[in-house]
């Protein structure tokens, strides 16, 4: 998902995501541990994905409380 998808999201929908991400990290890095055959990029794109989302809130939360004190 690139940058402009998750600026167009609401806050709500993009924890959803986060949490969606982060599930399936945990259940890969399981995977992992257990031996099974698992795609190892998946991961590295699944903490970016996390990183990228994290980022678009925590921007909309600056934006959000920077209009409150104005």
């Amino acid at each position: 998902m690139k940058a402009e998808e998750i600026r167009a999201m609401e806050p709500a929908a993009i924890d959803v995501e986060i949490e969606k991400n982060r599930r399936e990290l945990l259940e890969l890095r399981c995977k992992i541990a257990l031996g099974e055959d698992v795609r190892p990029h998946r991961v590295k794109e699944l903490k970016k994905e996390v990183a990228r989302l994290m980022t678009v809130l925590g921007e909309k939360g600056r934006v959000a409380t920077e209009g409150v004190k104005a």
